[in-house]
């Protein structure tokens, strides 16, 4: 039988929180999940100007290093890696660079290991495009978690499609990250099909999916409650370059005492 997701008590709404963001918080909060298109998500950023970096940002996908922990064979995911705290009501402030690490009961795959992936540029790090995506994801799940202290791990992904091999976005298959929550920025994709995002219970059962196709699509996952998925993703054109750029933001929260 599947297990039944339970509504999360929200808190209320303040006046850090927006109209639009409050009722992500209650989306969240219901269901476990929700999907902010692009045209909902970035006026969520702040005006044009905030985001004064987007191409350099963007850009930047094009100098991530193969994960060298994937099994043999499989050479299809690149990637850098950067760790923020934030303590509750403040922003996100960079830490020193740190191994990644994830259970095995979380990641089969490569779990139980630390893993240690090239640091994000400082250039991405400083840059106000991440800081102002950071700022989102502390006041939206700040009001989900409020008086918690925060610690975030940020992950750019490549995934690439070959001619002979599709590009699995979750080699691990479906999911839990072991953290609170997971936001999921699409950046680009290029020359791809497929990349579909599947959301299901505790116990496997389909709840819904999605496909994020244009650049600021995101995806949202309260952790605890649901698993996720990514569908392989394969080139339309073998002949040309295909790949998936996405930025993945998880929030482990640490109770504020």
């Amino acid at each position: 039988m599947a297990t039944p997701i339970e509504p999360r008590p929200a808190a209320e709404p303040d006046d850090t929180v927006s109209d639009a963001e409050a009722a992500l918080c209650a989306e969240l909060a219901r269901g476990g999940f929700g999907l902010v298109p692009a045209a909902a998500m970035r006026p969520l950023l702040g005006p044009t100007t905030a985001l004064s970096d987007w191409l350099h940002f963007a850009d930047s996908w094009n100098d991530l290093y193969l994960d060298a922990y994937l099994p043999d064979g499989h050479r299809y995911r690149r990637r850098r890696h950067a760790t923020f705290s934030a303590r509750a009501g403040e922003e996100a402030r960079p830490e020193p660079h740190r191994p990644h690490y994830q259970g095995l009961e979380y990641n089969p795959l490569v779990g139980g290991i630390e893993r240690r992936f090239e640091p994000i540029v400082p250039q991405i790090v400083a840059g106000p495009t991440l800081r102002h995506l950071l700022a989102f994801g502390c006041r939206l799940f700040g009001a989900l978690r409020p008086d918690s202290d925060w610690h975030i791990e940020c992950h750019q992904f490549r995934i690439e499609a070959r001619r002979d091999a599709p590009g699995l976005r979750t080699p691990e298959g479906v999911h839990r990250d072991g953290v609170d929550y997971v936001l999921v920025l699409l950046v680009n994709r290029s020359n791809i099909a497929s990349g579909t995002t599947t959301v299901h219970d505790l116990d496997g059962k389909l709840l819904g999916s999605f496909t994020l196709t244009e650049a600021f699509d995101t995806a949202l996952v309260d952790d605890a409650r649901v698993k996720h998925g990514v569908t392989p993703v394969t080139a339309i054109d073998p002949d040309c370059p295909a790949y998936r750029d996405v930025l993945v933001i998880t929030f482990r929260a640490r109770p504020n005492a």
